[in-house]
């Protein structure tokens, strides 16, 4: 059965939405059995409030650029149909981008996302490489995943840069292997059960290794 996951990223006019910050862009993109498929979402949200400066700093959203953009309420429904029942959510640094989504369902009476659905891939990186730098700059230099035309933070490039990344993080594309991440947050391989080949020899090659074989001398089968 194919596993479908939404890399994704958030940005916000600050760090808490119990202080009254709020969620102003979200981006995501479709993976299915770990390989891109092409499809996303992508969506400005109005925070009924102004940017900080300091956030815009960041990621160059001001609030002029979102005063006519639709508030959550308004794009709700489709981000939630996008999203679906299933899919798994996988973010880097998740809790932060999952209390500012779930807050914002919350306080438009809707069921928040369950935190079960997302996978954290700094709580993988930290314990793949332990005291190391693991911001998304450092896994996209430590794994040669280009991301030199981001200049600014912006959620779909990010949540574009973090596929790459994550993919990584589970050991690459290597042929053979079904990666995973379990409840925990660790990697998971297991063997892919291949499908059966057939190799059918000629009748040549039967009569060539009769042949071969008469010509041995003392073999093994026959001690």
């Amino acid at each position: 059965m194919s596993k479908r996951e939404l890399i994704f990223d958030t940005e916000t006019t600050g760090f808490d939405p119990m202080t009254g910050d709020r969620l102003i862009e979200i981006g995501l993109v479709e993976m299915v059995d770990k390989s891109l498929t092409g499809e996303h979402y992508h969506q400005y949200v109005n925070p009924e409030r102004d940017v900080p400066e300091g956030a815009v700093k960041i990621h160059g959203i001001t609030t002029d650029f979102l005063r006519d953009k639709p508030v959550f309420s308004d794009i709700m429904d489709d981000f939630l149909e996008y999203v679906g029942t299933d899919s798994v959510l996988v973010a880097h640094n998740a809790e932060f981008d999952m209390r500012f989504i779930n807050w914002e369902l919350e306080n438009a009476g809707r069921p928040i996302i369950h935190p079960k659905r997302f996978i954290d891939t700094l709580a993988i990186a930290r314990t793949k490489f332990p005291g190391a730098a693991n911001s998304l700059d450092a896994l996209c230099k430590r794994f040669g995943v280009s991301n030199t035309h981001r200049t600014l933070h912006g959620a779909l490039l990010d949540a574009e840069i973090l596929a790459d990344v994550y993919i990584e993080l589970l050991g690459g594309r290597q042929a053979g292997l079904d990666l995973a991440v379990d409840a925990g947050g660790a990697v998971v391989r297991e063997k892919k059960a291949r499908e059966r080949r057939s190799f059918p020899v000629s009748d040549e090659e039967r009569a060539r290794h009769a042949e071969f074989v008469t010509k041995l001398n003392d073999p093994i089968w026959n001690a």
